[in-house]
């Protein structure tokens, strides 16, 4: 790998929860690749278990914000102005659902979930953008995580993969409303992986087994696929990429039909 992708760039990262995170492992690649980084965490838990991992990375800094509160957002944005007169790029991985909506029937979600989990899911990448925005002097990027379930049913991720699609929908937005201001907007669609918030989705053992079993890479991603794919969309070698929503899955979304079925339909017929 080029060594230096990122240096000399500045770039906030929303949504490390802990050390198994898909943005702590894009965090960490983008570090290692030259960045200054700024984060977000809700609540004392949160910060503290995000201050143990900036521990890693020289001069990293963290604030409180709860993207889904505009105040919190115009404080976070103030606070990132008064440390850095620009910044270069944004990783999005933020997402959150009731379990109960992982549980029940996605004809079950309440007015209230559903309203929730767009808003968190999807609208506070709209959010975040509209304020980095205007700091993106020479430019930038902006990357969010999505799942294939914005695609295809997934049994159990219900009303999450309907947030989902929204989110994908409002990167190819965002994309040309920022296109003009050389800001590239996109979205990478992770296989399943063990973190937190995946840890919520029951079966989520399954998915891991079909993914393995049925990809055509015949195994399941890691945060370092994924972190590798964020540093080409936020380098200078994603520059002609923008509204794209870059699968990160081993190729699992190619599949039509599953290899054992097609050979068992085979000998049916």
């Amino acid at each position: 790998m080029v060594n230096g992708l990122l240096s000399g760039k500045r770039g906030i990262v929303f949504g490390v929860a802990n050390n198994k995170s898909l943005a702590w492992a894009c965090a960490q690649a983008c570090a290692a690749q030259g960045a200054s980084l700024m984060f977000n965490f809700l609540g004392a838990a949160q910060e503290k278990r995000l201050n143990d991992l900036m521990s890693e990375i020289p001069g990293a800094k963290a604030k409180n914000c709860d993207l889904g509160k505009d105040d919190d957002l115009e404080d976070f944005f103030k606070w990132i102005r008064s440390q850095w007169d620009s910044i270069d790029f944004v990783i999005h991985s933020v997402a959150y659902t009731d379990k109960e909506c992982l549980k029940e029937p996605f004809i079950a979600t309440t007015r209230q979930q559903f309203v929730s989990t767009m808003d968190i899911s999807a609208f506070t990448l709209v959010a975040a953008a509209k304020h980095a925005a205007p700091l993106m002097r020479n430019g930038g990027s902006i990357i969010s995580m999505s799942y294939y379930g914005a695609e295809k049913v997934i049994p159990n991720y219900n009303v999450m993969g309907v947030a989902k699609a929204a989110l994908e929908a409002c990167n190819r937005y965002l994309a040309d409303d920022l296109g003009p201001q050389g800001i590239r907007v996109n979205s990478i669609s992770a296989g399943p992986i063990r973190t937190l918030s995946s840890s919520a989705i029951p079966g989520m053992r399954n998915m891991l087994d079909y993914s393995q079993k049925f990809s055509p890479l015949r195994r399941n991603i890691t945060g370092e696929d994924v972190a590798r794919s964020a540093l080409f969309l936020l380098s200078d070698l994603g520059s002609g990429v923008t509204g794209e929503t870059l699968h990160v899955d081993c190729g699992y979304h190619v599949m039509g039909m599953f290899r054992e079925e097609a050979q068992q339909a085979g000998e049916t017929h």
